[in-house]
């Protein structure tokens, strides 16, 4: 090969740091800036986004209704919280006490007839309701996370973009581009971190490969060859500057510290791990915490609670999706796998010592704190043995906290029976362009894809959920 056919794909990887720039997912660099010390200075703002996959029930967990016939309201009676008209289930012992750092939606819904996981998790990601494919466009629509990697790309960090035990199991709990990145194309799509059989409540726990590069000794013998490369050819280029600086934010990325260290949980004491509860999603919600000091920018965390030592049936992708006997999950109201006596004291633990961590650490003002489902569940528990709810897309419940939000309220109502909102519906485009205003993403750019322009989103953000 000449060295006029070098090109700038081949002088990477000829650096050993080609996968940086070779549409690796969710590997999207911005600018470095770093103190007088040379150390990197604090994130910009980042969120941690907690998905219950499966929908869990509004009506037992944030939208009770205490005053419904028993068939409705199940059998939970809601506990007194620091805001007044916030109800919320009884197990829910410790964020009761934290009610004024977080605002409640009771009013989320999704516009038309859609009632399976797939559609629901892709409207909810994607920040739109409507199927772009009966418009004759494709349905190739980014997530949220993706969007957040191209527009905030992290300044310290190889990855922007990650996910926490990506959905496994029947193929119905994954959104379609939950791995592509959509049309603004697979850099911008997540990392996925863990999995059921390697997560970090796990002894052996192992960070994924992307943060395990390459030996120091064999980096650095391939940043001289590409140097002297350059030196040789690249200098010849016009381009040649360009390349350069690429390089070398590369390497700077790939041998810093930080983003391997965050997955190195002993370094945190004891209790505090203890705190967020020894289980797969107390200990993921930990990780998440680490990853956005670290520099990510967007970290979803899997809602799975783990499993029930005496039932170790479900996969971990659906702690929530409790039908009850119709499916074979076990008392939606017990203590199994798909029981809220097992989930919903572990999501207690876990989001409480999270939200209680950010703030001790001062990382609140600029860390949004999402928890949702794709859906709620139907008001009328159904009668079957042993009981359980059906998908219920009309209404559900979501907790927003940090990076703006105002703390103590309560945005939006259901009716009597939590059927249906009767004030402030927010839909997924209200839902994702509230996430964008809070992590000061313009969402009036257009995005552009092969000559078309689409908008971010055609939601307003909900300012009354802001200080």
């Amino acid at each position: 090969m000449s060295t006029l056919e070098l090109n700038r794909r081949q002088a990477l990887i000829a650096g050993g740091l080609g996968a940086l720039s070779l549409g690796m997912p969710g590997m999207v660099l911005g600018s470095d800036k770093l103190d007088a010390t040379g150390k990197a200075v604090a994130a910009e703002k980042s969120c941690i986004f907690v998905l219950l996959c499966g929908g869990p029930s509004h009506l037992d967990t944030w939208d009770m209704k205490p005053n419904a016939p028993t068939s409705i309201r199940g059998p939970y009676q809601p506990i007194a919280t620091q805001v007044p008209g916030m109800r919320i289930n009884e197990m829910h012992t410790e964020l009761a006490k934290l009610t004024d750092q977080f605002m409640l939606i009771n009013s989320m819904s999704h516009p038309g007839a859609i009632s399976n996981h797939f559609d629901a998790m892709h409207n909810l990601l994607s920040g739109q309701s409507e199927k772009r494919v009966a418009q004759g466009v494709p349905d190739d629509l980014p997530y949220i996370g993706s969007y957040v990697a191209k527009h905030r790309p992290s300044k310290r960090n190889i990855v922007s973009n990650a996910w926490l035990i990506k959905c496994v199991g029947p193929p119905v709990f994954c959104a379609p581009n939950i791995g592509i990145g959509g049309y603004i194309g697979s850099a911008y799509a997540p990392v996925f971190v863990g999995s059921a059989q390697n997560h970090p409540a796990m002894e052996s726990f192992t960070p994924p490969e992307i943060y395990d590069p390459v030996d120091q000794v064999r980096l650095e013998r391939r940043r001289e060859l590409l140097a002297n490369m350059e030196s040789n050819v690249l200098a010849k280029d016009v381009r040649g500057a360009d390349w350069e600086q690429l390089r070398e934010k590369s390497y700077d990325a790939l041998t810093r510290p930080e983003g391997r260290d965050a997955f190195i949980l002993d370094r945190e004491p004891t209790k505090l791990r203890d705190r967020y509860g020894r289980h797969p999603l107390g200990q993921n919600l930990l990780l998440a915490r680490r990853m956005v000091e670290a520099g990510v920018r967007f970290v979803t965390v899997n809602g799975w609670t783990g499993q029930a030592p005496f039932d170790t049936a479900g996969p971990p992708s659906s702690s929530w999706d409790m039908h009850g006997g119709n499916m074979g999950m076990g008392n939606a109201f017990g203590n199994g796998s798909y029981g809220m006596g097992f989930c919903l004291p572990r999501l207690d633990q876990a989001l409480s010592a999270l939200l209680s961590d950010l703030k001790e650490r001062g990382l609140m003002e600029n860390t949004l704190v999402v928890v949702t489902g794709e859906f709620g569940r139907t008001p009328n528990v159904l009668t079957q043995t042993p009981p359980g709810r059906q998908h219920w897309p009309s209404c559900f419940s979501s907790i927003m906290a940090g990076a703006g939000i105002a703390g103590g309220g309560v945005y939006g109502l259901s009716d009597k029976h939590g059927a249906y909102v009767t004030n402030n519906p927010v839909r997924p485009e209200e839902f994702a362009a509230t996430i964008y205003h809070a992590l000061d993403i313009p969402i009036n750019e257009p995005q552009n894809n092969s000559g078309i322009s689409r908008p971010l989103t055609t939601g307003k953000p909900v300012m009354e959920l802001f200080g």
